[in-house]
C-alpha cells in the first residue's frame, strides 16, 4: 500500500521536486498539493484519499502554521522548511507533548552528505577552538543563516560539551558573521550557487574544511523518501536526517 502524502509548497522549487519525486516512486502517493492559495483543509486530502504525512516544504513564516494544523489534525508531519530555530523546536515539542500520538521530523537539508558532514565536524570539533561556517546559497534564499548552518553551530557546540565556546576574535564587528552557539557564520547569496557549506576548523599551524555542495536537486531525493517513509510511524520529534539513519558516529 503506498504511503499518501501532502505536499505544502508544492510549487515552490524543493516542493515540485519533492511532489515529481513521490509521484514516480514506487510506494508513495501524492494525495494533495498545496501552494499560497490553497486552504489548510487541503494537506487533510480527500475522505477517499486522506493524507498520511504531510510533507511542509513552504515558507519560514508559513511553516508553524502548517505544523501546528496538521498535527492538530490528526497528520505526521516532515519539516524541510527552514527557519526552525531551537526556539520554534522547543515550541514543536510542547506541542507534541501535548499530542502524544503524533510525531515531526524536522530535516534542515534532505542531502545525505550534509548529514554526514555536520556529523564530521560535530565530531572534529572537540579537537580545534576555532571554528567558523560559510554557507552560500542562490540568491532566492530568504532566511540567513541556513537552517543547516545554524544546525552544525549547535551541534558543535554541544559537542565541545565543556570545553566551552569556540575562539572567535572580534566578533563585535558586524563582517564578523552571527554567532551561534558562539559558532560565527557567514552566509553567502549569489546567483549560479544552489548550496554549498564549509566549517572550517583552525588549529595550531593546520586547518582542517569540511565542505558539501549541492549540485543539483537530486541530491536530496534519498533523504526526502528517507523522512517521508519513517514520518508516517514517528512519535515525538526528531531532528535531522542523522536522527533517522546510523551513521556509524556519536553525534549530540
Amino acid at each position: 500500500m503506498s504511503i499518501r502524502v501532502a505536499v505544502v509548497g508544492a510549487t515552490g522549487r524543493l516542493g515540485s521536486a519533492a511532489t515529481a519525486l513521490l509521484e514516480r516512486t514506487e510506494g508513495y502517493e501524492v494525495v494533495a498539493r498545496l501552494d499560497s492559495t490553497s486552504s489548510p483543509e487541503d494537506m487533510l486530502g480527500a475522505p477517499e484519499a486522506p493524507s498520511d504525512v504531510v510533507l511542509d516544504v513552504s515558507l519560514p513564516q508559513v511553516s508553524p502554521g502548517v505544523v501546528e494544523f496538521a498535527i492538530t489534525h490528526g497528520r505526521n508531519v516532515v519539516v524541510g522548511t527552514s527557519g526552525w530555530s531551537a526556539e520554534r523546536l522547543a515550541g514543536l515539542r510542547t506541542l507534541l507533548a501535548r499530542h502524544p500520538e503524533r510525531g515531526a521530523i524536522v530535516v534542515p537539508n534532505f542531502a545525505l552528505g550534509s548529514a554526514l558532514g555536520t556529523a564530521f565536524a560535530a565530531a572534529a570539533s572537540r579537537f580545534f577552538d576555532a571554528i567558523e561556517i560559510i554557507e552560500a546559497h542562490g540568491p532566492g534564499k530568504i532566511d540567513s543563516p541556513s537552517g543547516t548552518a545554524v544546525r552544525t553551530a549547535e551541534l558543535i557546540q554541544a559537542a565541545r560539551g565543556e570545553l566551552g565556546p569556540v575562539q572567535a576574535p572580534h566578533v563585535d564587528q558586524r563582517a564578523r558573521g552571527q554567532q551561534v552557539g558562539s559558532v560565527p557564520i557567514h552566509s553567502l547569496r549569489l546567483p549560479g550557487i544552489s548550496a554549498k557549506q564549509d566549517v572550517v576548523l583552525g588549529g595550531e599551524g593546520e586547518t582542517l574544511t569540511i565542505t558539501h555542495s549541492v549540485l543539483g536537486p537530486a541530491a536530496y531525493s534519498s533523504g526526502i523518501l528517507l523522512a517521508v517513509r519513517k514520518g508516517v510511524d514517528q512519535l515525538g520529534l526528531a531532528v535531522g536526517l542523522d536522527a533517522l539513519i546510523d551513521l556509524g558516529i556519536t553525534t549530540p
